[in-house]
């Protein structure tokens, strides 16, 4: 069993401190980069809204992907980061 490792991460304005697999990190960084480069484009296209506005659409885009319906095993892992994040997070509020 690997240790698990603290990490900080941002998404949109908001940081928190989860712990996750090392093997993991690097999953989780490049999908934060790819949530919050997402998060950006949202915002420049439909100004106005709230930072959890922008994080539901960015999590709708992100859920939808076409290449994740197409590649079963992506959408597995895709599937396991987000649930992981997302029991990250509820610890964490």
């Amino acid at each position: 069993m690997q240790e698990l490792i603290p990490i900080n991460i941002v998404i949109g304005d908001r940081t928190y401190r989860i712990k996750t697999n090392s093997s993991d990190e690097e999953t989780v960084r490049r999908t934060l980069k790819t949530i919050n480069d997402k998060i950006i484009e949202f915002k420049t296209q439909f100004s106005g809204k709230d930072m959890q506005d922008y994080i539901a659409m960015v999590l709708i885009w992100y859920a939808t992907q076409s290449s994740a319906a197409s590649n079963p095993a992506l959408e597995k892992e895709v599937s396991e980061a987000l649930l992981k994040m997302e029991e990250q997070l509820d610890k964490a509020l």
